[in-house]
């Protein structure tokens, strides 16, 4: 049922979110101080980006793409006007400029926004994670349509991330969640729709240095499917791959924890967390399309009525929001 995978994918994306809050920035660090992040944890005093949160509190990976997904259903679709007025909504909303959650190029972008400059260069070096991890509402606006799924995700990267790299990042996300939305869809195929993404995005926007997303994804899922333990891939994962904020980095990671996990969002959650770095962004890319390939269903109800306890998460309404983009899934296709 489509409503479910929406609301597979939205609860995955805040899911991941929230269980990688806590991590450190180091697997070693990470597993010293917690063991293993098994729950919803607050984040540690001394984190430098989420020390003080609360546990079960999402960021700006999830708060960006639930502002996207209204601006989106309120304009009927993805538009670049619909991605300016949300970014810069949610960055005004969140006190952008003291706030430290804020990612390099988002923040670049939107105060070149904010000075009145052309959208189509406000974007043109940002090259930084955020791209990604905002993107998942996108391929849930498009089951089954990669290709269309791809050219929105170019649209929403336009006035921050507006170079190859990025947009390669954000068109594997959301071409996969695309695919994923199928019922008959396979891990296989979810995996190839990424790669395929990330191949087309490349070519757009502002030419741009970085690595091949496509082979990071590739190397990724190579290394989780080399089986062993879990803390020797995740540490080869962390190693390899990378978790930075480098975009080409989160995303292949997303796709190591979603094949070591077999996309179950729960343990995809687990996995991101005790991968450490970015591990919010990690987790949150990667629980989102686990969410849009398992549905709902595959989320214990537990988990998600944490969430919805949390103040911040509520305010997104975000049943509503699996509601409007399901008619416009349904009107587009």
């Amino acid at each position: 049922m489509l409503k479910d995978k929406i609301l597979g994918g939205l609860y995955g994306q805040a899911l991941g979110d929230a269980w990688g809050m806590p991590a450190y920035f180091d697997p070693d660090q990470t597993w010293k101080a917690y063991g293993w992040i098994e729950d919803f944890l607050p984040g540690p005093d001394d984190h430098e980006v989420h020390g003080g949160l609360p546990a079960c509190r999402i960021t700006d990976d999830s708060e960006q793409a639930f502002s996207l997904a209204q601006a989106y259903i309120a304009h009927g679709g993805v538009t670049l006007e619909a991605s300016i007025e949300a970014i810069v909504a949610w960055y005004d909303r969140t006190g952008g400029d003291q706030s430290r959650y804020v990612g390099p190029s988002t923040r670049r972008g939107v105060q070149a926004l904010k000075r009145g400059d052309d959208p189509y260069t406000t974007g043109r070096m940002g090259d930084t994670n955020g791209a990604a991890m905002r993107v998942s509402v996108v391929g849930l606006l498009h089951p089954n349509d990669p290709m269309g799924a791809i050219e929105d995700a170019h649209i929403s990267c336009i006035p921050t991330h507006n170079t190859s790299v990025a947009i390669s990042g954000a068109a594997a996300i959301a071409a996969a969640i695309a695919v994923a939305m199928r019922d008959d869809a396979t891990l296989d195929a979810v995996i190839a729709a990424g790669m395929l993404g990330a191949e087309i995005g490349r070519q757009k926007g502002n030419p741009w240095l970085g690595p091949s997303v496509t082979r990071r994804i590739e190397m990724a899922v190579n290394i989780a499917r080399k089986g062993g333990e879990p803390r020797a891939i995740m540490r080869e994962l962390y190693d390899v791959v990378g978790t930075s904020l480098s975009i080409v980095e989160t995303v292949g990671a997303a796709f190591g924890v979603l094949v070591m996990a077999d996309a179950d969002p729960r343990q995809t959650a687990i996995y991101a967390a005790n991968l450490s770095g970015d591990a919010d962004t990690v987790a949150a890319i990667a629980c989102a399309i686990a969410g849009a390939y398992r549905g709902i269903g595959a989320i214990p109800q537990e988990i998600c009525a944490k969430l919805d306890a949390d103040p911040i998460f509520a305010d997104y309404h975000v049943p509503q929001l699996a509601e409007g983009i399901e008619r416009l899934a349904t009107k587009s296709s």
